[in-house]
């Protein structure tokens, strides 16, 4: 863990494919991190939990990706009833705004009504996809927002999505925690082969 206020996309860049990422302290400050162990979330054993399949059978919401990237940033920022700092600060959000305008960042987006009721961000470095934060507005829906970020790694064969620490919310996805240097092995794996993030056709 290291001190660093300078946050620029490239530098992001750099860190991503390192195997390192920031976060930021309620002061704003940056700390760069490279956990011992890794937690990933094995990208063919998912399954979504029986209950939301009448959800997604039934199409409750709408799934876009890269429309409201920024609006879901500020979403996942947004202090949570359980949680009430924020370890995304507004100069990570500038950052990574300026790495989705290059192509390195997506967003997942959950529509009802029109309205962005919940999704996830993450990075995109060739056949890897680094989960960074999620929110919802209404019940579900950033489930299914995950649901279809599994969907569209799984059609674009992606090898790898990071959840970096292990927590409750990663660990009822399927999450797995594994040696840093395993975890940097199959990255390096995985910045070999290009994938595009693209929703599977219909």
């Amino acid at each position: 863990m290291e001190n660093d206020n300078s946050l620029t996309a490239e530098a992001l860049i750099y860190a991503y494919t390192s195997g390192v990422f920031p976060m930021a302290e309620a002061d704003g400050t940056i700390y760069w991190y490279r956990p011992d162990p890794r937690a990933i979330i094995p990208i063919d054993t998912y399954k979504p939990a029986k209950s939301l399949k009448p959800i997604l059978n039934r199409g409750q919401f709408e799934i876009r990706i890269d429309t409201a990237f920024e609006a879901v940033m500020l979403a996942c920022a947004e202090p949570r009833a359980y949680e009430q700092e924020t370890w995304i600060s507004e100069e990570l959000i500038q950052a990574y705004v300026e790495l989705h305008q290059m192509g390195f960042a997506h967003s997942v987006e959950a529509y009802e009504h029109g309205e962005l009721v919940g999704g996830l961000y993450g990075v995109h470095f060739a056949s890897a996809f680094f989960g960074e934060s999620m929110f919802m507005k209404v019940s579900n829906a950033s489930k299914v927002a995950f649901h279809y970020l599994i969907e569209i790694l799984r059609a674009n064969d992606f090898n790898l999505l990071d959840t970096q620490f292990m927590n409750d919310n990663v660990q009822r996805y399927g999450a797995i925690e594994i040696k840093r240097t395993a975890y940097e092995k199959l990255l390096s794996k995985s910045l070999m082969k290009a994938s595009e993030f693209k929703l599977p056709a219909k």
